[in-house]
Order: C-alpha cells, then sequence, then structure tokens
C-alpha cells in the first residue's frame, strides 16, 4: 500500500510508526518558533518522519492548489490523518483511492474538533477513545469506520491520557489499514444530532479560582496539564500547578491549611487542593516546601490576589 500520513501532534506519532513501511510521503505543520531563543523546531511528527527517513513537506495551507496537484500526481492509496491541524479540502480528500482516513481521539460524534482530549476531562467523562473514521468535508464528520475505547483514570492527567490514545490509534492504525485498502470495511453515517464540540485551548482557560470546588479545579488542571498549563493568580504573582490532588479539608478559600509532609494545602470554596510541585511566574519548577519557604507562607495566611488581573 502507498499512504501520505498527515499529522502533527505526538498523538500521531505512534501511528506513522506502525504505517511506516508503507509512507512515502508525511504532512506536517510547518516547524514553530520556540522557547526564549525562538528557534524552529519541528513538530513530532516530522522529526519522527526525518528519523525514519520519509520525505517531509511542512506546507502553510494544504488547500494550497500547488501542493494539492502535486498530492494527486503522487495517486496514493490513502491520505492517513491524525492530529494534523488542518481540515483537508474535497479535492485533496478525493487525490488518493481511498480518500482521507482519519484517527480521532475520542468516540464520535462527541467531540468534534482541535481538543477532544481535554474537553472530554472537562465535561466529567470516565471514558473515552479513538475513532478511526473517513473523512470528509467537515470538521471530524464523516463516516465511523470503528471506535476502541478506553477508560479515564481518576488522577490522570491529559497528557497522560493522550500518549494511551495514540497507542491505541497505533495499534487500530496497523490493524484496519490493510482492510481499508482491499475495500473490506465498514462507513456507518454519525448522527450530527448527537455532535459535540471541543475547540483548541486557550492558555486562559487554565486559570484556576479559588472559588471554584477542589473537585472542579483538579479537573481543570488534568485537563490542562501539560498543555497550556493550569494555574492560580496569587497574591504574589502567577502559580503554575504541576503536581497536585484532592483534600477533604475545608478553609476560607485562597488560605494555607496547613504545611505539612504531604504537600501545601490550600482552600477551596469546597474541599482544598494539596500542591506538590509548582512554578512561580519566571522560574523553574519547585517542590511545594522550598515555594512555601521562598514565599514564607505559614499557615492561615491567603494566597487571594487582591485585584484578580484579565487573562
Amino acid at each position: 500500500m502507498r499512504l501520505a500520513y498527515f499529522g502533527t501532534s505526538s498523538f500521531a506519532v505512534p501511528a506513522l510508526e506502525a504505517l511506516a513501511p508503507n509512507v512515502e510521503l508525511v504532512v506536517t505543520q510547518p516547524s514553530r518558533p520556540s522557547g526564549r531563543g525562538n528557534l524552529l523546531v519541528p513538530t513530532p511528527v516530522g522529526l519522527m518522519a526525518l528519523s525514519l527517513g520519509i520525505v517531509v513537506l511542512s506546507p502553510d495551507k494544504a488547500r494550497d492548489a500547488e501542493f494539492v496537484s502535486g498530492i494527486e500526481s503522487r495517486h496514493f492509496d490513502a491520505l492517513v490523518v491524525a492530529s494534523y491541524g488542518q481540515i483537508l479540502s474535497e479535492r485533496l480528500l478525493a487525490a488518493a483511492k481511498y480518500g482521507g482516513i482519519n484517527l480521532h481521539g475520542s468516540v464520535l460524534p462527541k467531540y468534534r474538533g482541535a481538543a477532544p482530549i481535554a474537553r472530554a476531562m472537562l465535561a466529567g467523562e470516565t471514558e473515552t477513545g479513538v475513532t478511526l473514521m473517513q473523512m470528509d468535508k467537515g470538521m471530524d464528520s464523516g463516516a465511523i469506520i470503528a471506535i476502541e475505547t478506553l477508560e479515564i483514570g481518576p488522577d490522570e492527567t491529559a497528557g497522560e491520557l493522550e500518549a494511551r490514545l495514540a497507542d491505541l490509534a497505533g495499534e487500530m492504525a496497523a490493524a484496519w489499514l490493510p482492510r481499508i485498502l482491499k475495500g473490506e470495511y465498514p462507513k456507518v453515517p454519525q448522527d450530527h444530532d448527537k455532535a459535540t464540540l471541543a475547540p483548541k485551548l486557550s492558555s486562559g482557560e487554565g486559570l484556576l479560582r479559588f472559588t471554584m470546588s477542589a473537585a472542579n479545579a483538579y479537573r481543570s488542571f488534568r485537563a490542562f496539564t501539560p498543555r497550556p498549563g493550569a494555574f492560580f493568580e496569587t497574591s504574589q504573582g502567577r502559580l503554575k500547578l504541576l503536581r497536585c490532588s484532592v483534600s477533604a479539608d475545608s478553609g476560607e478559600p485562597g488560605s494555607v491549611l496547613g504545611i505539612g509532609p504531604e504537600g501545601l494545602r490550600i482552600a477551596m470554596a469546597v474541599g482544598a487542593l494539596i500542591l506538590t510541585e509548582v512554578q512561580p511566574a519566571g522560574k523553574k519548577s519547585t517542590s511545594w516546601n522550598d515555594f512555601a519557604n521562598g514565599w514564607r507562607l505559614k499557615e492561615g495566611d491567603s494566597l487571594k490576589p487582591r485585584e484578580l488581573p484579565t487573562v
């Protein structure tokens, strides 16, 4: 089989590895500036493709006529797509014999869009999965070929869940592509009335407020870890949470309930969060103990900001 693979994020790496012997071309998003030096960093899929010796293209817009013509001229059997980041045109999808075959990180029709994993967590889902689908002109709206599910761990972060879903996507790609390229596969239309959307995450959504319950704050922390990050605005500046857990303790929201071996306990509207690893603005990550000492915190102190800045 002759495949072109469209992918960008780490979610798409295992499927690329599984299909690599049959992938002739990888298409990924252009390298973006990263870090303090604004160095151009290839995407995770781009890096993997280079290590596998596969030709990589990074068009700014996959809809561009010249790029589409190039794909048409190659006569691929299928375009396999996973977490690519652009909607493919009908002309591009028609460029391969079996069109576009997408691996999506949710149980469709729920959570169509760019951030299905985090949105499922924010909604309190206890189960999610990967949908293998035939692409159409819409966003994640094509016919379903197969769905595999798994449970969401109660303390699992979005990053950890994404890694498990990525491995599942790789297994599904390896199992189904030979059948698809024989034309032996189901295509079940989605129930569009049950569709929900999973728009891209914004950095401001990671703001946790002391007026939230500990359970809701912890769910948000899990959904926004590692990207774009969950944080508090405090009396001493922004504080990013890297590791935390939930406690049944109670007190004035934002107040320090205790500093002990298990961590720094901060009261929420209902319950408390136990902070074990944090990152103050402009500094490296630190343990709760070093952080508490650096900010000279003691029981009864309040972290509530005097005035919450606009995010």
